[in-house]
């Protein structure tokens, strides 16, 4: 079986930063790629960066500029560099790979169990 790990969130004031991480491990063959995702109050969950195993990134226009996320691929590791926070980036942040178990033979979606982010003063 496949398990994520996720940690890094907590408080911080307005223009601060953050740096999350999510470490996968078990059973895992090979990872097509890795992403942050976020869920506010009253919101839905929504997709904020992803990389490929092979480097490729792209963002959610409303953190573009201020998050870089950026993997590990010898860890299973992908992370989050969250700089220039803001209110309304507070949220669970959520940590996803899309990866070949070699357990089951099939690729599947993983989930890390959610890290707090709250921005405020």
């Amino acid at each position: 079986q496949v398990q994520l790990v996720e940690s890094g969130g907590g408080l911080v004031q307005p223009g601060g930063s953050l740096r999350l991480s999510c470490a996968a491990s078990g059973t895992i063959y090979s990872v097509h790629f890795m992403g942050w995702y976020r869920q506010a109050p009253g919101m839905g969950r929504q997709l904020v960066a992803r990389i490929t195993s092979g480097g490729l990134t792209n963002y959610a226009d409303s953190i573009k500029g201020r998050f870089t996320i950026s993997g590990d691929n010898a860890k299973n590791t992908v992370y989050l560099q969250m700089n220039s926070l803001e209110p309304e980036d507070t949220a669970v942040y959520y940590c996803y790979f899309r990866l070949f178990d070699r357990n089951t033979i099939a690729p599947g979606d993983y989930w890390g169990q959610g890290t707090q982010v709250t921005v405020s003063s």
